[in-house]
């Protein structure tokens, strides 16, 4: 089921077990992972997309072996706040998602969070052939360590 909100999202979700950040591109799509507590956020794997079912089988896999109880996807919204081509197509995404899994599923505003995680990335001196592997899912990262941040804030978390 999709959440539009996150205290929707908090609600629907039990009270421990590991939530999983997606950073959906066209080409790739980056994947995180936090820990059981929902403390932290951990850069997991940049998924290559090709078609639908191939990309949620994959996610599916993660999902499973890591005992996701809960999936939050990265919304691309305008500087503005407005949503846009990209914002529709994370959204389809999550519906034909929501069809194939009964995890719970809810929106994040990832605005700059690659540049926040290429910033990351530049200070901590790495090789833009490095960088390239690794933006995806280190913004997926960044994507699910807000959502957590929010979820403690609103007392959800352990």
């Amino acid at each position: 089921m999709i959440h539009e909100t996150i205290e929707d999202f908090a609600a629907s979700i039990p009270g421990m077990g590991a939530l999983m950040g997606l950073d959906l591109g066209t080409k790739t799509c980056g994947v995180a992972v936090s820990d059981t507590f929902r403390s932290v956020s951990t850069p997991l794997e940049t998924v290559r997309r090709t078609k639908f079912t191939a990309d949620a089988e994959a996610l599916e896999v993660i999902l499973a072996k890591r005992a996701v109880v809960g999936l939050i996807l990265g919304l691309p919204l305008n500087m503005d706040g407005s949503e846009g081509p990209r914002a529709q197509s994370t959204r389809a995404f999550a519906r034909n998602l929501s069809r194939r899994i009964d995890t719970p599923i809810t929106y994040w505003d990832e605005r700059l969070s690659t540049v926040a995680a290429e910033r990351a990335l530049l200070e901590a001196d790495t090789s833009r052939k490095r960088r390239a592997e690794v933006i995806d899912h280190v913004a997926a990262g960044y994507i699910l360590q807000g959502a957590l941040d929010r979820l403690r804030h609103l007392g959800v978390s352990p």
